[in-house]
């Protein structure tokens, strides 16, 4: 079969692949796709934004740690109130939150207001991205579930992702550069694409619930109860949430740092950082629905033995790299952490049934949120004190003996939930 039979034949498998699933996935990967583009438009600038407000590494730390702690102690509730009123309120809330994120971004005058812009940033996206996620868990057979979520990424990563750090990085360049005055105006640029999201999930997502019925009980001891049940229910749960939280560590020790490392320490100005982003979307526009389908038929596991060494990989090019310009390749490598992140949500959502699924993913985002939490205030330490290059060392060790031997201890999920 030559290549353009095998695309004049995917093609059309994708389509009806698309046009089979419900409405509410295909409007939260719309949402998922602004967000996206919103976030990579930003995400070259955000760190170094707070340091040339007067942020030192370990404050980067703090601002982060502060943000992840309260979206981690919010996950459970948020995830009880998605089994319990439905997702759409709890939904609009996050990109509510967002977008006062943004906001506060654009007219921050001192690091210290950063702080609130990064707890409200943290809570939304956890909000928002928790209501996705359950959007997504309950709207996809297990069969189509890894390459649907792979497709979102490549979508909202790849396509539109790509245009993102562009767009961003020729506005810096013509706003003064990468100073925070050149940075400003993306961010009032942010809140206005955040407010376009909040939109379409107010018009467009139904307002349908997969809530259980259950007796009425006080309110705090029915919260307690209700999220108790998914861990007695459930199996290897303890083991997973461990699995999760360790892999969740580059959020709160390589993507705040990793920025600021390319410009202080390496010397990218704007185009490299936009470019380093811009590479990180191309690896999922390329290989996310391929190594989704991978998934859905080989299994979660072997899929995540072959992509996980490739993120690890992004952190030695990143401290390795002896130009600016070794820094892009940084960035496409890094593209395969979002890749196994996908592939590692849809193992995590074949663990419980369909009426527990908003507990356990608040459950996993509380354990995952507060140790980043913790490990982000640490990585500004290690930062400060032993040297930048050893945080980006730190979450490989652990990542390498923690994570992967209980990972090769789990049960291959695929064929768990039908």
């Amino acid at each position: 079969m030559t290549p353009n039979q095998s695309a004049s034949r995917a093609l059309p498998r994708g389509i009806g692949f698309v046009k089979r699933q419900p409405r509410d996935w295909k409007v939260t990967v719309a949402r998922s796709s602004i967000a996206r583009f919103v976030y990579q438009m930003v995400l070259p600038y955000q760190s170094i934004y707070t340091v040339a407000l007067g942020a030192t590494a370990t404050q980067l730390g703090i601002v982060n740690s502060a943000g992840m702690c309260i979206a981690g102690l919010a996950s459970p509730l948020a995830g009880w109130l998605i089994d319990r009123i439905g997702i759409k309120k709890v939904y609009l809330t996050g990109i509510g939150l967002l977008f006062a994120a943004y906001l506060f971004y654009g007219i921050a005058f001192s690091w210290v207001i950063i702080i609130f812009a990064m707890a409200a940033f943290w809570l939304g996206e956890n909000i928002s991205g928790h209501s996705c996620a359950t959007v997504c868990a309950n709207s996809l057979a297990n069969a189509d579930r890894a390459t649907g979520m792979t497709l979102c990424e490549t979508f909202a990563s790849g396509i539109v992702g790509i245009g993102g750090p562009v767009i961003g990085a020729f506005l810096v360049a013509n706003f003064g550069g990468v100073t925070a005055s050149g940075i400003r105006p993306l961010f009032l640029l942010a809140t206005a694409g955040t407010l376009i999201s909040f939109l379409l999930i107010f018009f467009k997502i139904s307002d349908r619930s997969h809530a259980h019925t259950v007796e009425q009980r006080p309110r705090l001891l029915g919260f307690l109860s209700d999220v108790s049940q998914v861990m007695r229910e459930g199996r290897h749960l303890k083991r997973w949430l461990v699995i999760v939280s360790v892999g969740s560590l580059p959020l709160g020790m390589v993507f705040p740092f990793s920025q600021v490392y390319a410009h202080e320490v390496k010397g990218a100005e704007t185009y490299i950082l936009g470019l380093m982003v811009t590479g990180s979307s191309l690896t999922s526009l390329l290989l996310g629905i391929p190594l989704g389908r991978l998934a859905d038929r080989i299994g979660r596991k072997k899929t995540l033995y072959m992509t996980l060494p490739l993120f690890w990989a992004s952190n030695l090019v990143l401290i390795w790299a002896p130009r600016p310009e070794f820094l892009i390749a940084a960035g496409i490598l890094q593209g395969f952490y979002y890749i196994c992140a996908t592939i590692n949500g849809a193992m995590s959502f074949e663990l419980v049934p369909r009426e527990q699924m908003g507990r356990w993913i608040g459950l996993m985002r509380f354990c995952r949120l507060l140790l980043s939490s913790v490990t982000a205030l640490i990585g500004g330490v290690i930062w400060d004190t032993l040297g930048p290059q050893y945080v980006f060392l730190a979450v490989m060790g652990l990542d390498l003996f923690i994570r992967l031997p209980l990972l090769i201890g789990m049960p291959e999920t695929l064929s768990s939930r039908k």
